[in-house]
């Protein structure tokens, strides 16, 4: 029983914990700069080559579109080899049924897809101008991907932390509240559907910026605009939904992490409102779009207190 006992408060190092959230941090800014990619249209300022930068490892004499490309492979490469020794030490640090080492492998094959749906972007044309069907499935595609990948290592992070006292351990092993199933889960699918559709509704705030505010607006509805012109009006549509199935879930567990999670849903809401009055400017997109992954994080580590409790549950299980 001692030996059992011992196993179930093994700490995760405190370092460990702190590199994890480095980790995630990191990774907000890599796809905070290739919004900036995006909305410079910095896209093929390595041409069609990939992992290359115009057929050199390392650019000569670049234009800005190069450098901007080339610093957000760059940080991607960066985040590889952060992730992988994220991995590795999560391996090393935690119990062979502890759940972050499940969290920490699924972050690794997100960024193995990650790098994939960066490169078909790049070879297939998907950037710049092109406003084809094709971008707008794949640009969906590709955000979805990268939601789930930060949600991983968030979740990494969250696990690594989230070992109780003794005290606390026989609480976590009750029966989670199967009540809080439906609302933890149309929470985060109905969040990917809203962050799918932001992304395209920035692309096309990128590719076709709107002189008024009447103008965008009648714009959105015209029958002969571009389909991503067209499809601006969802990414309001789905946030509604998104928004009351997230204050669903929050009044459901009433925690002081739930109520974060509803104070950074309002206040996306703010930048969203923000977004459109300006029109929106790179800024302010850059601003609506590191709210939204501050909120996307801390929504799945509720979702997932919601979901699994504690994961003290996990170590007793040993």
């Amino acid at each position: 029983m001692a030996t059992v006992a011992a196993k179930a408060v093994k700490r995760i190092p405190k370092v460990l914990v702190g590199y994890a959230w480095i980790v995630v941090a990191y990774n907000v800014l890599v796809i905070l700069w290739g919004a900036v990619v995006r909305a410079t249209g910095s896209g093929a300022g390595c041409g069609e080559n990939w992992p290359l930068c115009n057929g050199d490892f390392f650019p000569h004499h670049p234009r800005l579109a190069t450098v901007i490309e080339f610093a957000h492979r760059s940080m991607s490469g960066v985040s590889a080899f952060l992730v992988i020794g994220l991995v590795v030490w999560t391996f090393y640090a935690a119990t062979r049924r502890h759940r972050a080492r499940r969290a920490a492998v699924a972050s690794m094959i997100l960024l193995f897809t990650e790098a994939l749906l960066g490169a078909v972007l790049v070879l297939g044309g998907y950037v710049q101008n092109n406003i084809s069907t094709a971008r707008v499935v794949m640009q969906s595609i590709h955000f979805t991907n990268t939601l789930l990948f930060l949600g991983a290592l968030s979740l990494t992070a969250w696990w690594l932390g989230d070992i109780p006292d003794m005290a606390d351990q026989k609480q976590s092993m009750q029966p989670r509240d199967r009540s809080l199933i439906w609302p933890a889960w149309a929470a985060v699918i109905a969040t990917i559907v809203v962050g799918a559709t932001g992304s395209v509704a920035a692309l096309a705030d990128t590719l076709f910026p709107s002189s008024s505010l009447l103008a965008g607006f009648a714009s959105d509805f015209a029958a002969n605009s571009p389909l991503l012109v067209r499809m601006r009006w969802v990414h309001p549509a789905a946030a509604v939904v998104g928004f009351c199935c997230v204050i669903w879930l929050v009044m459901k567990v009433r925690s002081r992490l739930s109520w974060l999670v509803a104070g950074l849903l309002g206040l996306q809401f703010a930048l969203g409102i923000a977004d459109v009055l300006l029109l929106a400017p790179t800024w302010i997109q850059i601003v609506h779009l590191l709210g939204a992954d501050l909120y996307w994080i801390a929504l799945v580590c509720l979702a997932s207190e919601a979901l699994w409790g504690l994961a003290a549950a996990t170590a007793l299980a040993e």
